[in-house]
């Protein structure tokens, strides 16, 4: 982690992330549309703003969904006359079936806690949330999936599928990725987490430094 930074550039985290061997979307980083490798791009696309200061990228207009492939250059250029210092993450759009949330929040009392619930947009209105203390144990990770409101969609209900190991597998990377920077992590949002029937990843994630 670069000293003197108190926040990360998304595939800054991203890239952090995939050290630790948590699974992320795959995304391309660029100042020009030129620069883009289009034939790793699917037929929609996301494109947003990627920049250290930028935070809340929806909220400043910095986020555009299930670009068409063929309007993709339109769309990025407006978004660069939008943001023209900044420079453009790039990524496909990505199948869903449950969105969650995982964090690392570093509390006055308890130190460098664990957070998992129900993610989205969900997040804010619900609260859906439950909390370990950093490290945890394979045991704990499980607990806290049985422990939020929204449990019986992640044990198939309605007939919903999704991957229980890679979520626990994503809690566990990430309580050993806060053990490690403890001492720098002051908060991390990992929000969404797109779960699938197999597999999980990172769609979007913030970090900020102490």
């Amino acid at each position: 982690m670069k000293e003197g930074r108190k926040s990360l550039a998304e595939n800054e985290v991203k890239e952090l992330l995939r050290e630790a061997g948590i699974p992320t979307t795959d995304f391309q980083v660029v100042s020009k549309f030129e620069e883009l490798d289009l034939k790793k791009l699917k037929s929609l696309v996301v494109l947003k703003v990627c920049s250290p200061t930028i935070l809340h990228k929806t909220d400043v207009g910095g986020v555009v969904l299930d670009v068409p492939k063929d309007q993709l250059e339109q769309e990025f250029g407006k978004m660069k006359e939008k943001f023209p210092d900044d420079k453009i993450l790039v990524e496909s759009h990505q199948d869903r079936r449950v969105e969650v949330i995982v964090g690392l929040i570093n509390d006055p009392t308890f130190g460098l806690t664990i957070m998992f619930g129900l993610g989205g947009i969900y997040t804010e209105v619900y609260k859906d949330v439950t909390f370990r203390i950093v490290p945890i144990k394979k045991e704990d990770a499980e607990e806290m999936l049985k422990e939020i409101k929204a449990a019986p969609i992640l044990e198939g209900f309605r007939r919903i599928k999704v991957d229980r190991d890679a979520i626990v597998n994503i809690l566990l990377k990430v309580s050993a990725l806060g053990e490690k920077y403890k001492d720098r992590i002051d908060q991390m949002d990992l929000n969404p987490v797109f779960v699938r029937e197999k597999g999980a990843s990172v769609v979007d994630a913030k970090l900020l430094l102490k």
